[in-house]
């Protein structure tokens, strides 16, 4: 039988990357990977003298474009497979990734006259300088009693495309005139791919506020949605159209190959681990954690981001709640308060700092060094939507090392975890397995015991490291449909190409033990500090604010 293949790309933040799959195994027969040359813009713009605040965070589209004509042809020397036997494409990206365009799908930065105007740009999820325009936004909202914020869990957060497109509306109004769509970057390069502007879409937020709430904001976003940014969910493996001619150019690829719609990489990370029904949530756990489950019903969870119905997996709402720190605790630690000492053990026993401290910390027993830590270092986004929190360690004295402060931030943050799972369940959405991915599960086998023991539930891990893409390949799949190889629905797929680790983590009864224990007092802690019992953390921000001002 002929061997039929599928391409993901996930676009990830510093680069692009594109899997080559086997439709009929999963397997990954090729990566290609290529670093955006224009990299994350946080100081200023191509130009060399347009300067960024803080907050900022832009891409160059034209890297986008860069990466189809790298990476794809990379993948096409390397295997030597006949571009027709290719029969689908997938992309993903983060959510809100979003460009102005005009009505062709120019971006307005390829515009001579904006080439030095930030907010022409791409604005990426983690574009913070729209903050001031979120707490605005969530501050009349709750005056006005808007039903919508329900569904963002409470409140908008500025990495979502509300608060972005106010804050070009306010402070680069002629970009806003000039352009003709606000598109989210994943359907972008669909655009791109298949030369139809896609009205049907997966990676989209789904519920904006009414005409008359933006009005309320700014007189021109009163028609945005209508003309500006007129779109419908699609769930995941939709077609979106066919390769056309410039992309097929581009790529190597064969004209008329099966484009699926845009996808968000945290959803579209689903199917490639097998889910595709309800009951089974996935953590996706980096440098900061998403959690995602389906749901038979429609919910509104404080903290917790309702997709609508269909708009993942046909017949199911999705429920993603966001942890804003779990690596980036880890990173902070190391690089400011690990004596030199530990780095010269490190590095004589051929290990890096982080694998040190785990060895040392990996000695001791949950409980055993009296300490507990709320994970806060960057805010609660999950469940407590509270950017102003920050970080608290209990239990410290002149004997305390540094593998134990160590371990008490790799606690606190499967206890955050633990949190979403709690808040998800408590609100009647049953949770019956564990799946992890990303980086710190795939690589980092004492958490993920510490996390199964917190949780007391088994953990079953991806089994690609390159779960996005993985996923967007499938799309790509079930896009190309039976008839031409691939599969007519993501959930057949799921079942077939979905894949995890054979082992997998199982709690350990006296650990789960002492850290219900521990989960208590957290939980109480959490409570204190992030729901009005005492404000002390906003207002040490507060008078640390007034000085530097």
């Amino acid at each position: 039988m002929k061997k039929r293949y599928s391409i993901g790309i996930d676009y990830g933040s510093m680069a692009g990357k594109s899997v080559l799959i086997d439709v009929d195994t999963g397997d990954e027969i090729a990566v290609s990977v290529f670093n955006y040359p224009h990299s994350v813009m946080t100081e200023c713009l191509p130009d060399g003298k347009t300067k960024l605040e803080d907050g900022w965070a832009l891409h160059d589209p034209q890297d986008y474009l860069d990466v189809l004509a790298s990476t794809i042809p990379a993948l096409l020397k390397e295997t030597d497979i006949n571009p027709a036997d290719i029969i689908g494409i997938g992309v993903d990206f983060a959510s809100s990734t979003v460009l102005p365009v005009k009505e062709d799908g120019t971006p307005i930065c390829f515009m001579e006259e904006y080439k030095s105007e930030p907010h022409a740009y791409v604005k990426l999820w983690k574009h913070h300088a729209a903050q001031k325009y979120a707490d605005s936004l969530n501050k009349y909202a709750e005056k006005t009693n808007e039903d919508f914020l329900l569904k963002y869990g409470g409140k908008f957060s500025s990495e979502w495309l509300v608060p972005k497109i106010w804050q070009i509306a306010e402070e680069a109004p002629r970009v806003y005139d000039e352009m003709d769509k606000f598109i989210g970057a994943a359907d972008w390069i669909v655009w791109q791919l298949t030369g139809i502007e896609p009205i049907n879409t997966q990676g989209i937020e789904n519920t904006l506020p009414s005409k008359e709430f933006l009005k309320s904001l700014n007189p021109k976003l009163e028609d945005f949605v209508d003309k500006k940014f007129k779109r419908k969910v699609s769930s995941i493996g939709k077609k979106a159209g066919e390769l056309n001619q410039f992309a097929a150019g581009l790529t190597g690829l064969k004209q008329g190959t099966a484009v699926a719609v845009g996808n968000i990489n945290t959803q579209v990370s689903l199917p490639a681990v097998g889910i595709a029904v309800p009951c089974k949530l996935l953590m996706i756990i980096g440098k900061s954690a998403c959690d995602i489950v389906l749901g038979e019903e429609e919910k509104n969870i404080s903290g917790i981001y309702c997709a609508d119905k269909n708009s993942i997996i046909d017949g199911y709402y999705g429920y993603e709640a966001i942890q804003s720190g779990v690596g980036e605790h880890f990173d902070w630690f190391v690089k400011s308060s690990v004596p030199e000492s530990y780095y010269r053990e490190a590095n004589a026993l051929d290990m890096n700092i982080h694998q040190l401290l785990r060895t040392k910390a990996s000695k001791q027993r949950p409980g055993e060094s009296g300490l507990l830590a709320l994970d806060w270092w960057n805010g609660s986004r999950s469940v407590l939507m509270d950017k102003d929190l920050s970080g608290v360690m209990l239990g410290l004295n002149l004997q305390t090392r540094p593998e134990e402060i160590y371990r008490a931030l790799l606690e606190a943050t499967a206890y955050g975890a633990r949190m979403i799972l709690d808040t998800i369940r408590d609100a009647g959405i049953p949770v019956t397995e564990l799946y992890a991915a990303g980086g710190v599960a795939q690589k980092d086998a004492f958490i993920m015991q510490i996390y199964a023991d917190v949780m007391n539930m088994d953990i079953k891990i991806a089994g690609s490291v390159h779960t996005p893409a993985l996923g967007s390949a499938m799309s790509g799949a079930v896009a190309a449909g039976k008839e031409n190889g691939g599969y007519d629905t993501i959930e057949e797929c799921a079942k077939i190409l979905g894949k995890t680790k054979a082992h997998y983590y199982r709690p350990i009864p006296e650990n789960v033990e002492t850290y219900n224990e521990l989960y208590k007092e957290y939980k109480k802690l959490h409570n204190y500090y992030g729901k009005g019992g005492n404000d002390v953390m906003k207002r040490l921000k507060d008078i640390k604010m007034a000085l530097k001002n």
